[in-house]
């Protein structure tokens, strides 16, 4: 994903027809390809990027300690921070005693996505998504894809400036079905996301999420009355791996997944396979038990393929094989809907229902081929496959 957009050049059609003659033309050339707001927005719509532009906002998640300093109650990492300082994620202030968000309404990377990429399969598929991320992470993952943000300061990231009104009024524009806080940890910028998802229910526009899990209860419960949809990494299933790969906790995460389901929040998952490292088959079952027995058998889970990027460069891909065994065990322990992801054109890319075992939907990468349901059923035998099968 490239974060750095430009804005808008010139353009000498009126905005109806440049609009569609830029997504129609995306769409034709590229199917699935991300469209940046920058290269869809006219002139009068577009949105001036800057360096280093922070939109300050006090937080909720904090508590005042002695001698100025302050503890942050946001993630469970706990930053304690003396004034002027920041917290791990890079975007939380510590100024004389209280403590600010300083990414509220300057996202740095804006595009529109299929909500396949999220990945989210059981939302409102072949739909758009109008997704947001700011710089910053509570993690550092070393296979991260977006490390270029997620490991970066605000001050140091070319940011829109875009209060929640403009977020949500983009998405209509656009005909997104969906506003989704992706590509670094969303949570990082909660009082955003929250703001964005209020806004959002009013205009029935559903607010996603694709996170890391890693965050406190209060901060989670005040999300969870605005959130529609998490999409969460359950990045492996060691306390080992987490602390040697994301610099985190597996506990937090486990306990964010069974708060969704307390919640009734349609939850995936998504297990990235890194060769060698999280792609043990008996800590593979033992992951798939735990969701069925705490999440249920019907969440589904999507195992995708491991790239070299970042810190890990000199691991190779993960093999076909290791993510089909990796499918069929999942499978094996009772998971009725599980994928395998970023290989584009695999049968497990599909949904199949439980019932009758027909394709209920089909998909190549991010595009949707067909869609067999009727109300939220297998069109042939009638079982109910869970999602979110309608429009806000």
């Amino acid at each position: 994903m490239d974060a750095k957009n430009s804005p808008a050049g010139p353009c000498n059609f009126d905005r109806r027809s440049f609009l569609n003659a830029c997504f129609n033309c995306a769409l034709l050339c590229a199917g699935s390809q991300v469209l940046s707001w920058s290269a869809l927005a006219s002139r009068s719509d577009a949105q001036e990027i800057k360096k280093g532009l922070l939109g300050r906002r006090l937080s909720p998640y904090f508590t005042p300690l002695a001698d100025n300093r302050v503890r942050c109650e946001l993630c469970p990492r706990q930053c304690e921070t003396g004034d002027g300082e920041r917290g791990y994620c890079r975007v939380r202030e510590n100024r004389d005693g209280k403590y600010y968000s300083l990414v509220f309404g300057n996202p740095c990377a804006v595009h529109i996505d299929p909500v396949e990429k999220k990945p989210f399969f059981h939302v409102l598929p072949s739909t758009r998504s109008f997704s947001i991320a700011t710089a910053g992470c509570n993690f550092n993952c070393k296979f991260c894809q977006n490390w270029e943000i997620s490991q970066a300061s605000p001050d140091d990231t070319l940011n829109y400036e875009l209060p929640p009104e403009q977020v949500v009024s983009g998405a209509s524009s656009f005909q997104c079905a969906s506003i989704a806080s992706t590509y670094v940890e969303p949570t990082i910028f909660m009082e955003y996301m929250i703001e964005v998802g209020k806004l959002a229910r009013k205009s029935k526009i559903l607010n996603l999420m694709h996170s890391n899990g890693y965050v406190n209860q209060k901060p989670l419960e005040d999300l969870s009355g605005c959130l529609d949809a998490a999409c969460i990494d359950l990045k492996g299933f060691t306390e080992t791996y987490y602390r040697e790969i994301t610099e985190g906790t597996l506990g937090p995460v486990l306990e964010t997944l069974k708060y969704l389901k307390s919640r009734g929040i349609h939850t995936e998952i998504v297990n990235l396979l890194v060769p060698g490292k999280n792609d043990d088959t008996d800590q593979i079952g033992a992951m798939s038990r735990w969701i069925r027995n705490e999440l249920g058998p019907d969440v589904p889970l999507h195992f995708s393929r491991f790239y070299p990027l970042y810190k890990l460069k000199s691991i190779e891909p993960t093999p076909v094989s290791t993510l089909e065994a990796a499918w069929k065990k999942a499978k094996d322990e009772g998971l009725n809907f599980v994928y395998i992801g970023n290989i584009p054109g695999h049968p497990a890319e599909n949904t199949v229902c439980p019932g009758c075992k027909k394709p209920v939907i089909t998909r190549t990468g991010f595009s949707v081929t067909s869609i067999s349901l009727k109300d939220g059923k297998c069109a042939g035998c009638g079982r109910e496959i869970p999602g979110i099968w309608r429009a806000a």
